[in-house]
């Protein structure tokens, strides 16, 4: 009875020193549910891809400067590295400039293609944001920011326009239109739920990787007879007491991005873009609470929501993805073409 009992105590102890050993060697310390990307892009790119396969002089374009009210000729790289460092913060990773620098350039060549000059005096393009892209000069960057923020910050703005030189995102070799905004809700929008017009590379797509966002989630607080004043200014037909708001104000639909689409206020309906508007809240992607005299809107993301997620390029490029894995999950069924 002694030997078979010193067997399998011998034989356990083996087991034991075996999967102990196994442990220490293929043991890995890093936190995989941390390190590894959870996003399904189907064309993603495995091993780096250098797009640079042409190599000519970047073109000179037609800029009608806003502030001084007349039209410039320069460089498009030079105006890229202006545009550039107004239109996303120059701490953000290299991968994510890159492909804001991208988006900038094919935005530049979908005015030229579409012969689109309303609004900036047959100029390619305007310095106005809310018309086109912003824009920065150098001088008024190194004015306003400092010598030192040149000497770090516009270095690396430029190097992400430089490392791109005449790349822009096609669909059906065509520059598309490549809508950006800064922090989506978890999820970007389709086109035609925020402007009517469905493009095929402009549609929902999930964007986990930002709620770090400084606008990710933000509240904005009304009382409830100024609600109702507003909302008059605009629907002089509204009809709806204070004492009613609660019962008969409520969202009716959402987009698959996850915004508002119709809400429902007593006897009209206003779209969550409309409302958006009239409150100026960050987006259309909100929620409503009621307290005894006020109405509380908590509102996700900043923005529009189609395209690109700025915040949401951060991201990913933390997560470790290239500029081209950024542009062609934003931008679905797109290619990156090296014009000069």
């Amino acid at each position: 009875m002694k030997r078979p009992f010193i067997f399998i105590l011998l034989l356990s102890f083996s087991v034991v020193v075996v999967s102990v050993l196994s442990s220490l060697l293929f043991y890995d310390d890093s936190d995989s549910s941390n390190n590894t990307p959870i996003l399904n892009i189907k064309n993603k790119v495995i091993n780096e891809v250098n797009y640079d396969t042409v190599d000519l002089d970047a073109p000179t374009i037609s800029i009608y400067n806003v502030d001084e009210n007349k039209i410039e000729k320069m460089n498009m790289e030079e105006y890229l590295y202006g545009v550039l460092a107004s239109e996303m913060p120059s701490t953000f990773n290299e991968e994510a400039l890159k492909s804001q620098a991208i988006a900038a350039r094919t935005y530049v060549i979908y005015k030229k293609e579409n012969n689109i000059k309303s609004g900036h005096r047959n100029a390619v393009v305007c310095t106005n944001s809310a018309h086109c892209q912003a824009y920065t000069s150098y001088e008024k960057l190194k004015k306003t920011k400092g010598e030192d923020w040149i000497k770090t910050d516009y270095v690396k703005i430029k190097k992400a326009v430089d490392d791109t030189k005449g790349q822009i995102l096609t669909y059906d070799d065509k520059a598309i239109l490549p809508l950006y905004f800064s922090t989506s809700s978890g999820k970007t929008e389709n086109s035609k739920d925020v402007f009517s017009t469905q493009y095929p590379y402009l549609v929902s797509v999930d964007s986990p990787y930002e709620k770090k966002a400084p606008k990710y989630i933000t509240t904005y607080s009304i009382e409830k007879s100024k609600f109702i004043n507003y909302i008059k200014n605009v629907y002089p037909s509204l009809n709806i007491s204070l004492n009613e708001l609660d019962k008969k104000m409520y969202i009716k639909s959402r987009t698959e991005g996850g915004s508002v689409k119709t809400i429902k206020i007593g006897n009209i309906s206003i779209s969550g873009i409309n409302m958006r508007k009239i409150f100026n809240l960050n987006s259309a992607n909100f929620t409503i609470n009621y307290n005894k005299n006020e109405i509380k809107f908590t509102v996700k993301g900043y923005g529009h929501g189609v395209g690109m997620s700025q915040w949401g390029a951060e991201g990913m490029s933390q997560k470790g993805y290239k500029y081209y894995d950024i542009l062609f999950h934003y931008y679905k069924d797109t290619k990156i073409k090296d014009l000069y």
